[in-house]
């Protein structure tokens, strides 16, 4: 196995100084242009990646930001995080990603776990956290961001939304379009903490404008296609049948609108549709879902500019923690068309 080059074999085929190319590397301003050109053309010919443990060591700066997630294949979530990482790209700040599993008893391990990596800041996914991975937050001694929610009591700063607000609204839509029966398809647990919001949000807003309703769980969270499809076959054999159904995701309620196409249910003449989320095949399927769209790129857009200000230098971490609220939209299309 070849050995790995090293800092001098840079520094002697340059002809300067190891500390010359440790500059290099860090785009310090006393190393000159046409000096640095000449130590990374070098270092890209001979394959050297440069380690930068011992320089973070003594400036106790990690350049890397923890985030955790709680799904990694979840079309929104993956725009938050390339929101985020391309908002902190030019101030050097990379993403050091964990993944919950919709738990936060996973969470709270993923916390304690990143926190040991010495992360500049840590993001996270949702307000709800156990007793120890609050209490991991709050002493973390770094900006902590809570995402995709508006905790009542938040740990540090907030980029989010009301999960329940936001169904709200659709359950208000429904109704002014000539629901009066309802049901929601969701997850049979308080993990998906967004999605309990969600359910929350539908029930108060159904009760308030005394509508009937229902909720139908299937799984775990998230719920899937195949989910929403069951859950969907259940609420059709019922009697009788509601006038519409909103989803927790757009993949539960695509995976509903494909058991009513089996079924020559017409949507929305026999039963209207909605969704939550604004995926891509939301716009494409037939007829197109109605659905909420959270602006997920916007939320790690805004988290990433919120912690690079603060991170160098440009804004100080000692004031009160910011608020950032995101307003979802409503998107309404054909699935719920008026009667």
């Amino acid at each position: 196995m070849a050995k790995a080059p090293k800092m001098t074999d840079i520094a002697k085929a340059a002809g300067v100084s190891p500390m010359t190319v440790s500059r290099a590397f860090k785009s310090d301003a006393s190393v000159g242009k046409k000096t640095r050109e000449k130590i990374l053309k070098i270092a890209e010919e001979l394959g050297y990646v440069f380690d930068s443990t011992a320089s973070n060591l003594r400036s106790q700066k990690s350049g890397f930001v923890a985030v955790t997630i709680p799904s990694l294949n979840n079309a929104n979530f993956a725009d938050t995080i390339r929101g985020l990482t391309e908002a902190m790209r030019d101030k050097g700040l990379q993403v050091l990603l964990g993944y919950t599993d919709y738990s936060i008893e996973n969470e709270e391990r993923l916390i304690e776990q990143l926190l040991r990596r010495r992360p500049e800041a840590i993001v996270v996914t949702g307000g709800r956290h156990t007793e120890r991975g609050k209490r991991l937050l709050e002493n973390a001694g770094i900006p902590v961001v809570e995402t995709w929610d508006l905790p009542e009591d938040p740990v540090g700063h907030t980029v989010g939304f009301s999960n329940a607000d936001a169904m709200g609204q659709m359950v208000e839509h429904l109704h002014a379009a000539g629901a009066r029966s309802l049901a929601f398809i969701g997850g049979d647990d308080n993990g998906d903490t967004r999605g309990a919001d969600r359910r929350r949000g539908f029930v108060d807003k159904a009760r308030a404008l005394k509508l009937e309703y229902r909720l139908v769980s299937l799984g775990k969270p998230p719920v899937s296609m195949r989910e929403g499809a069951l859950a969907m076959a259940e609420i059709l054999a019922s009697d009788p049948r509601p006038d519409a159904v909103l989803c927790v995701s757009d993949l539960a309620a695509f995976g509903a609108l494909t058991e009513c196409q089996r079924r020559g249910i017409s949507v929305p003449d026999d039963i209207m549709l909605a969704g939550f989320g604004a995926f891509d095949l939301s716009e494409i399927t037939v007829p197109s879902l109605t659905t909420v769209d959270a602006h997920a790129y916007d939320i790690g857009e805004k988290t990433g500019a919120l912690l690079a200000d603060r991170l160098r230098g440009e804004l100080s971490d000692d004031a009160s923690p910011e608020i950032v609220r995101i307003s979802p939209t409503l998107k309404v299309s054909r699935s719920t068309a008026k009667r």
